[in-house]
């Protein structure tokens, strides 16, 4: 019965566009862009969150981050979903392509443009890692890649009971999608032939996009582009008007142990964090709440908002 729920969700999942969302990019030392929006799930609502997901331009991950209490095959109808569109911009150069591992999110700086565009991805399973803290570039890219499975990628699936082709050909059945582009020299950013795995941690190392996500890429970014990968799971941003912002996600296991255990993983202890939590101007018990909650969206945590005090907000 599980397998059929799934194989129903996807065929309605395949029914809704995936599209980048732009936003204009902030004025010069602001890194806020974006605002959350709140829907109601129809009457006789019959879609798995995926499907909102994929309709708001979203992974699955930032969906569960944002409403952790919902029924991931089958949102109620009548209730609501907070649709995490409001972020805070990486702390890294506006430039290319930054690919944030920790909140699942793919940022495309268009050059000499005014945007940033916002994708959500897929990225590696556990053991598999997708590369972190990493600079490299666009150095090819291929419509219709095939795809040969490594003799140990192989190996892990024969554990499972799968078997896997020594050579997929190109087409919608292939893993890789109709479109990827390779970065470096053993990893790629391609399309799927499994929408679900869309902010999840699912591949063999490589970046996942929704099939018309890296359409959009492959159509637009041009080889030799920059790309930074990077694993910020707490963003904090000062906006200029002296308001404190935090934007905090699961962060990604380190080990099997984490991947495994039902425990949060700790968050990285790093300069800004702590200096943002000795600061005098900031809510110290929000700070707390949104340090633990881990909601993946911008909290609002100083004490006053221009010349008017904060009003205690939902976290």
């Amino acid at each position: 019965m599980r397998c059929v729920t799934l194989l129903c969700c996807f065929a309605l999942l395949c029914a809704h566009r995936a599209l980048a969302i732009s936003y204009p990019l902030p004025p010069e030392g602001s890194r806020l862009v974006g605002s959350p929006l709140t829907i109601t799930v129809e009457q006789g609502n019959r879609l798995p969150l995926e499907a909102f997901a994929a309709k708001y331009g979203q992974g699955l991950s930032n969906m569960l981050e944002a409403n952790p209490d919902v029924d991931p095959f089958l949102p109620k109808a009548g209730s609501q979903l907070v649709i995490p569109q409001q972020v805070i911009l990486p702390a890294t150069v506006r430039e290319g392509i930054v690919i944030n591992v920790a909140e699942m999110r793919l940022y495309y700086y268009p050059p000499e443009g005014n945007t940033v565009e916002i994708l959500p991805i897929g990225i590696g399973q556990a053991g598999r890692e997708t590369p972190r803290n990493w600079v490299t570039k666009v150095e090819r890219k291929q419509k219709g890649p095939t795809w040969t499975p490594t003799l140990n990628t192989r190996k892990v699936y024969e554990k499972e009971g799968k078997t896997l082709p020594a050579f997929v050909p190109a087409g919608p059945d292939n893993p890789m999608g109709l479109y990827s582009i390779y970065i470096g020299k053993l990893y790629a950013i391609h399309g799927t032939n499994a929408d679900f795995g869309i902010g999840l941690r699912v591949s063999q190392g490589c970046i996942r996009l929704r099939n018309n996500d890296i359409k959009y890429l492959f159509d637009t970014v041009p080889v030799g582009t920059r790309v930074q990968i990077i694993d910020q799971a707490v963003k904090i941003t000062t906006e200029p008007d002296g308001t404190s912002w935090v934007e905090v996600h699961e962060p990604l296991s380190r080990n099997r142990a984490e991947f495994e255990s039902s425990n949060k993983v700790p968050l990285p202890a790093t300069p800004e964090l702590s200096a943002l939590m000795k600061g005098g101007s900031i809510n110290a018990s929000r700070a707390t709440q949104a340090l633990e909650r881990r909601s993946g969206m911008p909290v609002n945590l100083s004490l006053m908002d221009g010349n008017n005090l904060i009003q205690k907000q939902s976290l």
